[in-house]
C-alpha cells in the first residue's frame, strides 16, 4: 500500500498583488522520506511552491495539507505546532551572526521558549545537549563557541541545518541553499541533508539550480515554468534532455 502523501496541493494558485501569477493549477503530492528536488528558471514558482508549504505565502486558492492537515487556515498555536514540523533552510542562512554557534543552533528550540528565557539564552541543559549532537551531524561540534560571522560560507549553511535539526523536523525545506557556496562547500552542504534524509527519514524538498546536482541527489525531479508544474519524473526515469528543456525561455 501506498503510504499516505506528506504534503498535498491540491488545485493551488498564487496570484500576487501586483498580478504575477506565482502558481498555477498545481496538484502535486511528496511521500514520507522521498528526496524532492525543484528545478527551473529564477521566477519560475519554485520559492512560492515550497513557502506555501509552511504558510510563508498563502495559496490564492485551493488547498495545501501537511501530515493530513489543511494548512492554509492555521493561525496562532496551531500554526507554530505545524512549523515545529518543518524546518527551513534559506539561500542566506539566516543566522545571527554576532552570536555563537550554539546559540544559533539552540534558537531552533525558540517557538518552545517564552521570548526572554531565548534572549537571556536559558536554554534547558538537555537542549544544549541536542544542540552539540545536531552540531556534530554536520561535523562542526569543534565551532560550537565561535562567532557565528567567524565562520565561512558553507559552515554558516551547516550550522542553519543544525539548527533544523533542534526542531525534530519532519520536513526539511531548503529554499536555494548552496546558491553563494563554492563547489567543495556545495558537496558538503547537499551530503549532509542526503545524510538526513536517508538516516532520520526527513523528507527533503529543494529548490535547485544546477541539473549534475539535482541529477546526484534526488530521489524524483520536478520542473516549473511559469508557475506551472511541468514534469514530474522519478530519478531512474529523468532524462538531461527533458530537464534542459525546462530551461528554455517562455
Amino acid at each position: 500500500m501506498d503510504a499516505k502523501p506528506i504534503i498535498e496541493f491540491k488545485d493551488v494558485n498564487k496570484i500576487y498583488d501586483n498580478g504575477t501569477v506565482g502558481l498555477k493549477d498545481i496538484n502535486l503530492t511528496v511521500k514520507p522520506g522521498e528526496f524532492l528536488v525543484v528545478v527551473g528558471l529564477s521566477g519560475a514558482g519554485k520559492s512560492t511552491l515550497m513557502r506555501t508549504i509552511n504558510k510563508m505565502h498563502n495559496p490564492s486558492s485551493g488547498k495545501v495539507l501537511v501530515d493530513g492537515v489543511e494548512v492554509t487556515n492555521l493561525k496562532g498555536r496551531s500554526l507554530r505546532e505545524l512549523r515545529r514540523k518543518i524546518g527551513m533552510i534559506f539561500q542566506n542562512f539566516n543566522l545571527v551572526k554576532r552570536t555563537s554557534v550554539e546559540h544559533n543552533v539552540l534558537s531552533g528550540k525558540i517557538s518552545y521558549y517564552p521570548t526572554w528565557k531565548s534572549i537571556l539564552n536559558l536554554y534547558s541543559k538537555a537542549d544544549k545537549q541536542q544542540a552539540a549532537v545536531a552540531l556534530d551531524r554536520v561535523n562542526l561540534l569543534e565551532k560550537i563557541y565561535m562567532r557565528a560571522d567567524e565562520l565561512s560560507g558553507g559552515q554558516q549553511q551547516r550550522v542553519a541545518i543544525a539548527r533544523t535539526l533542534m526542531q525534530d523536523p519532519k520536513i526539511i525545506l531548503a529554499d536555494e541553499p548552496i546558491a553563494s557556496l563554492d563547489p567543495l562547500t556545495t558537496q558538503a552542504v547537499m551530503n549532509d541533508l542526503k545524510r538526513l534524509n536517508e538516516e532520520d527519514g526527513i523528507t527533503v524538498v529543494v529548490n535547485l539550480h544546477s541539473v549534475p546536482l539535482a541529477l546526484q541527489y534526488a530521489d524524483r525531479i520536478i520542473g516549473m515554468r511559469g508557475g506551472q508544474l511541468v514534469y514530474d519524473q522519478p530519478i531512474d526515469q529523468v532524462t538531461e534532455d527533458a530537464l534542459s528543456a525546462i530551461y528554455q525561455p517562455i
